[in-house]
């Protein structure tokens, strides 16, 4: 595996396989690597004759009150995991690299829908920056498809939407929710969870599947299924973000005459925020 610190040296790099017609899959990271983001690096190799993974915590879709300094930093560990299941191009820039005339100026990319709500509504600016620097990472990369997870559900489909209005030539692919074997959806913030709370945070992933069972067993009062699931959270004693039943595409609230539904969740643990989906087609 090839290590680059430098947007010029892998964009030479990569050239030399464009040329030859090889295809280039993408898989955009923060670091701290689990077993969810190297089944995504898998999947890209399937798919592509050449795998490029970047490391790189990106401050600009950190609040300022969030994480950003605190953040898993596991570089080394990153790559061996790389090496050891054949990623071809870990790309790993500074701060300077990706912001060489700083934060305050940088040109912005701003999806004005589907940015407010859920996450949006809690992190303002977040999606503002996950916008941002993908599509400087697809430009820097130039990939054929880049993969994202479905954990990050609203992520998948802001990107989608920024592909799709900025007419990327890229194929945004997603991989299902890799989860931990009592069902916790896997994430580099699982770190942050207590002790104590780490047997009930699965609460989440149990309302969502609650919910889903419901509407497709014809449930149809939505505001009812997420208010008791909101309640089972308290109960558990943590702090519901939001419990929604959304469109799949839109976002917005699902209406009983969708058929594509997801149900979104979000909780606080004392020193995380944890999220999880479940998506459905109602018969």
């Amino acid at each position: 595996m090839q290590v680059f610190h430098t947007i010029s040296g892998l964009r030479n790099s990569l050239s030399g396989h464009r040329i030859q017609g090889k295809t280039i899959g993408f898989v955009p990271t923060m670091g701290n690597l689990h077993d969810g983001h190297l089944a995504l690096i898998k999947q890209a190799r399937q798919s592509n004759d050449i795998v490029v993974c970047s490391i790189f915590v990106n401050a600009l879709q950190f609040g300022l009150n969030e994480d950003w300094d605190k953040y898993p930093r596991t570089y080394d560990s990153d790559c061996e995991k790389l090496h050891s299941i054949g990623c071809d191009y870990l790309f790993f820039p500074d701060d300077k690299e990706m912001y060489p005339n700083g934060l305050d100026t940088q040109s912005r990319v701003i999806c004005p829908t589907m940015t407010d709500v859920l996450c949006g509504a809690s992190r303002p600016g977040h999606f503002e920056g996950v916008t941002t620097v993908v599509s400087k990472l697809f430009n820097i990369v130039q990939p054929d498809e880049a993969i994202f997870g479905i954990k990050d559900y609203q992520q998948l489909a802001v990107i989608r939407r920024m592909a799709e209005d900025l007419c990327m030539p890229v194929k945004i692919s997603s991989a299902p929710i890799h989860r931990e074997t009592d069902g916790l959806a896997m994430s580099s913030r699982n770190s942050y969870i207590t002790p104590e709370e780490r047997p009930k945070v699965t609460v989440l992933k149990q309302v969502l599947e609650h919910i889903a069972l419901q509407i497709d067993a014809g449930g149809q009062d939505f505001a009812t299924l997420e208010s008791e699931a909101k309640a089972v959270i308290k109960n558990q004693g943590f702090k519901a973000d939001y419990v929604t039943i959304s469109n799949s595409k839109t976002l917005q609230s699902a209406t009983i005459d969708d058929l594509e539904i997801t149900v979104l969740g979000a909780i606080f643990t004392q020193s995380a925020r944890l999220i999880d989906n479940i998506s459905l087609r109602k018969k």
